[in-house]
């Protein structure tokens, strides 16, 4: 297939073919986003928007963040809850029926190996944070240490972290899948026992290590449309070898078909179900932690868009800017800009603003400045600033006041 054929199936299989509801998007609305991308990935940087909020708001524009925090943080009998955090990408949101998979064995064990002789080495710690999250829970960390008589001492040895040693285990039980996350406090995790949180069905229900990779790559496959098996195996991080096998198996099932890609310098799989857009039309800014562009070599190859995130570059050295969001229309990658919400000033600032070469500026100011004001209206924030940096700058502050 041509490259192009590829990108409108990639589009469509993150949900940029949809058309946008007319009204204000509901619970349903979230679902079909959800079924699209499968995850929502977590970060703590608030520059801009929550990195689990940004995705939904690239594909059904403007609605009230309080659907995804019912959807992941609460429950009830009418409105049950739709999402359980894990480590999939990274930490993230994943459908609750998705939860035995990532504890099948499919995945190797996360960082949190790095506490296991932690936790091996203070038993009666770990029995005393279940007790205390069993008694008090959703609790913070910072909470069970209070709890605990006498407290433990932070140490300073962990990854650069400031954690306590209860912290260090409470991320190792998380790990484990014996605590998750009950709700949130802002952003503060509070933790509650798995089995209180999700359904005992979900609990009760064992998947080999095989049928949980044949399973994870096969969302992979339904969220990415065609996709090399390093695309595959990099949305949920799967080993190579489990990767490898479940491609190799779903090919045989059926589930995957093996196709070229003019200019892909690897093979590559269409899930059979990836249908090929006729075009695809519209506008979504996309936060560096959206599925669609995370992997950054994959991006360039769809898109020709090179990307890179420079939260850890050092100012004076950064070429685009802090929190750059790519800026989609009409299927095509046309420009990026640097964004911070500044929620004291009640203003959207756009710190630096680029075109690519050979996009069309005039269109690409007045698209960007209407998905820009957009999102100051869905922050609840008053007006878009234009800084001067950036060869788009100049033409998007004239059409964005």
């Amino acid at each position: 297939m041509s490259a192009d054929v590829a990108r409108r199936i990639a589009l469509g299989a993150q949900g940029f073919a949809d058309p946008r509801p007319t009204g204000e998007p509901t619970r349903r609305h979230l679902a079909k986003v959800l079924s699209r991308v499968r995850l929502l990935q977590l970060d703590s940087v608030n520059v801009a928007v929550r990195a689990h909020y940004a995705p939904v708001f690239s594909r059904l524009g403007p609605y009230s963040p309080a659907l995804v925090d019912e959807a992941a943080w609460a429950h009830s009998a009418r409105r049950p809850r739709m999402l359980v955090e894990y480590w999939a990408h990274e930490a993230s949101l994943v459908p609750v029926e998705d939860w035995p998979l990532f504890r099948s064995g499919a995945k190797r064990q996360g960082w949190w190996k790095g506490t296991t002789a932690l936790a091996a080495s203070s038993p009666r710690l770990v029995e005393d944070i279940l007790a205390v999250v069993g008694e008090l829970g959703p609790i913070g960390a910072g909470a069970i240490e209070k709890a605990l008589a006498g407290g433990v001492a932070r140490r300073r040895d962990h990854w650069g972290w400031n954690w306590s040693e209860v912290k260090q285990v409470c991320e190792y039980l998380f790990g484990e899948g014996v605590l998750t996350t009950g709700s949130r406090r802002g952003f503060e995790r509070l933790y509650d026992l798995t089995e209180r949180v999700l359904p005992a069905e979900v609990l009760a229900r064992r998947v080999s290590p095989e049928e949980g990779a044949r399973e994870l790559v096969a969302r992979a496959a339904t969220a990415l449309g065609v996709a090399t098996e390093p695309d595959l195996r990099d949305y949920y991080r799967l080993a190579p070898e489990r990767s490898r096998q479940a491609v190799s198996e779903l090919v045989e099932a059926g589930v995957l078909e093996p196709v070229a890609v003019r200019g892909w310098p690897a093979p590559a799989y269409r899930h059979v179900a990836a249908r090929v857009p006729r075009q695809v039309v519209g506008r979504a800014l996309l936060c560096p932690f959206d599925p669609l562009i995370w992997e950054r070599a994959r991006t360039e190859r769809i898109f020709g868009f090179f990307y890179r995130i420079e939260i850890y570059v050092p100012a004076a050295k950064r070429v685009h800017g802090y929190y750059v969001f790519p800026f989609l229309l009409d299927g095509r990658l046309v420009g990026r800009v640097d964004l911070k919400a500044d929620r004291a000033a009640g203003v959207l600032r756009v710190q630096a603003a680029y075109a690519e070469p050979g996009a069309d500026v005039a269109r690409v100011a007045v698209e960007l400045a209407g998905e820009l004001r957009a999102m100051a209206d869905w922050l609840g924030l008053e007006r878009v600033d234009v800084a001067p940096r950036g060869d788009l700058a100049p033409t998007l502050a004239a059409v964005a006041r």
